[in-house]
Parts: C-alpha cells; structure tokens; sequence
C-alpha cells in the first residue's frame, strides 16, 4: 500500500537521492538516531550560567548551603579578615572600657573621704552605665557594618566579582547609617519588649502576696516561651531588611515594607535554613571551645600544682585571653555564615518571585559584550521595574 498524501511524519526529510524519503533525525536525537538517555538534557540545552558564587537560577537548599560557606573561602580577605578585624575590635573596647572605668572607680573610691563616698559612689554607677552604653553601641555599628560588607559581598561574588574591603566599604556609601539605624531600633524594641515583659511579671508577682515567687515562676516560662516565639517569628519576617537597604538602596521604612513583603510564602524555608546554619555554628563553636575550656579547668593542677598565686594569676590571665580569641574567631565565622546564608536567601526569593535570574544573566551577557550594565539589584526600587516594589506572594 502507498501513501500519496504528501502529510510527512515530524522528523522524516526526503532523501536527495530517493523519491520516497528517508528518516531524519528527530529533535533532541543523538546523531544515530537514539532518543536521548532518560534523565539526560536534550540536545541544544544549556544549563544556568555561573559566572561566580552560585548558578544563576533559583537555588537548591544544597545550593544555598554551599554558597554560604563557599563565601568565606572565595574571597577571604573582606569576609573572615574583616569580621575577625571587626570582633576583635569590639572586644578590644569593651574590656579596655571595663578595666579602665573599675581600676579608676576603686581608685577614686579608696581615695575618697567618707563624706565625699557617697556622691563618687553614685558617679561610678554613672559612669559604668554608660561605659555598658558605649560599648553596646560600638558592637552595633560593628554588627550591622559587618553585616553590610557581607550582603555587598555575596551580590557581587554572584556575578563573578572579586572586590576588597574599601571597594565594598565604597561601594556601601550612603547606606551605612540607615543599616546602623535599623540594628539599634532593632535591638531597642527588643530591650524594651523585654524589659516591659520583666516588670509586667514582677508586678503581678508582688500583687499576688504569698503566691508570688510561684507565679513568678510560671508566668516567666510562659512569657518567655512565648517572647522566644515571637522573637524567632520577627527575625525571620524581618531577616531580609538589611539586605534591601543595601541592595536596593530604600529608605528605612520601604526596606523594613520589602523585607517583610517578600518572605510572603517563604517563611518556613527561610526559618529552616537560618535556624540550620545558626545551630551548625553553635554546635561547632561549643566542640571546638570545650577541650580548651577543658584544659583551663585542669591545666592549672597541672602547671602550677603547688599553688603559687604568681603563677595563677598568669594562668588565669593566660587562659582567658586564649579562649577570648577563640571565641572571636568563632564569632567571626558564625558572623560571616549567617550574614551569607540571609544575602543568598534574598537572592533566590528574589529569583523565584520576580526573575532575578534573568537580570542577572543580562548582566553577566552585557559585561561580556563590553557594555556597562544597570546595578539589577536595584531594578527593584525603581518606578519603571517590570516586577514592582511589593515583592508579594
């Protein structure tokens, strides 16, 4: 039987030698006319570019995962380098303040006439309240600094950059005091939350009488659970903020309005991995502080078994200094972890809401054709972005 309909089925070309036609090769075919092995991309696909940090497409939990701790070996240098600088410039004045405001509080004390101890003492009160205020103000700067370096850090590491410290310390300019001021309000709501939860507790204690160090009791389990609660769910509804005041240059209000808007459907995945990297460094900072911690306790039986209070003081001084710098470090890779576990978070709800993806893969197209392309962070923030500032689900 022939068939004189000139319909061909999809993939046969006629021969140049036969009238009849011969099989051609179907689309996404091997040469020797094999389908493709299952699994296996078809032919003619190519994946996501990766120009940098990450591929540029919506990321994996292994993805991001990688990626933060990728941060830290990539560039060194303004990651680790500046956290560790950071951290040990914190601690350097918080116990330069303490030790110089005790040894001039018992100075001034141990000179002082008995009528003249009452007025020094309640200036030494003064004086430590705010040497406490100076030095939580110095870790704020210091945090929210750190923090601001490492979001730059991981948006530029994704496509394919490499800067120093002062490049992105420039590149930050205009951003610095807005993300300052968004970690203290931060920790100021959160100091007074918990301060108004002390005293509400306290006073219901005192009016209760006889039953009140057992309703004291309960009501600070249950009020700190739920404060924990609460804490952990505005962490994480508020986790991106910082990363819109960097990335998107908005002011205060609309970045605190971005990063709430755009975890909308993200919430439990941005809890599980922030919550995962947060106990990953817990954990390593407890198995990698204990043998010291450990050898503290027993090293001075050790090395000064005959008790020479010379030489404990040396080891007491010695030992604190050591675990001091530990916790530094540790403290400055948790800082760096987290920092970068949040900035990638960003990005890929960024991706999967509005096409991140592809503004970035215009980017890394346009470099390589030796045009200078728009900051696609900021795409955005602008009134002509194609995806809006809402950010919603």
């Amino acid at each position: 039987m022939t068939n004189d309909s000139p319909w061909q089925s999809p993939g046969w070309q006629p021969s140049g030698d036969s009238e009849g036609g011969t099989p051609g090769t179907a689309p996404g075919a091997s040469p020797g006319g094999y389908a493709p092995t299952p699994g296996q991309p078809a032919a003619g696909w190519t994946p996501p570019p990766k120009p940098g940090l990450i591929p540029l497409r919506p990321l994996d939990f292994g993805t991001i995962l990688g990626g933060t701790f990728q941060v830290l070996r990539r560039n060194p240098r303004p990651t680790f380098g500046a956290a560790l600088l950071i951290n040990a410039l914190v601690v350097i004045v918080t116990f330069g303040l303490t030790f110089a405001v005790s040894f001039w509080a018992v100075d001034r004390e141990l000179r002082a006439s008995a009528d003249d101890l009452d007025a020094i003492s309640a200036g030494t009160v003064g004086l430590i309240i705010l040497s406490g205020i100076i030095a939580v103000a110095v870790s704020l700067v210091a945090q929210a600094v750190l923090q601001g370096v490492i979001v730059l850090e991981v948006s530029r590491a994704t496509l394919g950059e490499k800067l120093t410290l002062r490049a992105l310390l420039a590149r930050g300019r205009g951003r610095w005091w807005a993300l300052i001021g968004w970690t203290a309000l931060l920790s100021l709501v959160l100091i007074v939350a918990l301060t108004v939860l002390v005293l509400l507790i306290a006073g219901m204690a005192v009016a209760a009488g006889p039953a009140g160090p057992f309703l004291a009791v309960g009501l600070g389990i249950l009020g700190g659970l739920g404060f924990a609660v609460v804490a952990a769910w505005l962490w994480i509804k508020l986790a991106l903020v910082p990363t819109a005041i960097m990335l998107e240059r908005l002011p205060l209000g609309a970045a605190i309005r971005r990063g709430w808007t755009l975890v909308i459907g993200h919430f439990w995945r941005t809890f599980g991995i922030l919550l995962l990297v947060t106990v990953m460094v817990q954990i390593a900072s407890g198995v990698i502080s204990f043998p010291f911690q450990l050898a503290v306790g027993f090293g001075g039986v050790l090395v000064n078994p005959a008790g020479d209070p010379t030489g404990s003081i040396a080891l007491i001084i010695g030992s604190n200094v050591l675990l001091i710098a530990i916790t530094v470090v540790i403290g400055a890779i948790g800082a760096v972890l987290l920092s970068s576990a949040t900035a990638l978070l960003y990005i890929d709800i960024r991706m999967r809401k509005e096409g991140l993806d592809l503004d970035l893969q215009r980017v890394v197209e346009e470099r390589a054709a030796g045009l200078d392309p728009q900051d696609p962070y900021e795409a955005a923030a602008r009134p002509d972005a194609p995806y809006g500032t809402s950010g919603g689900a």
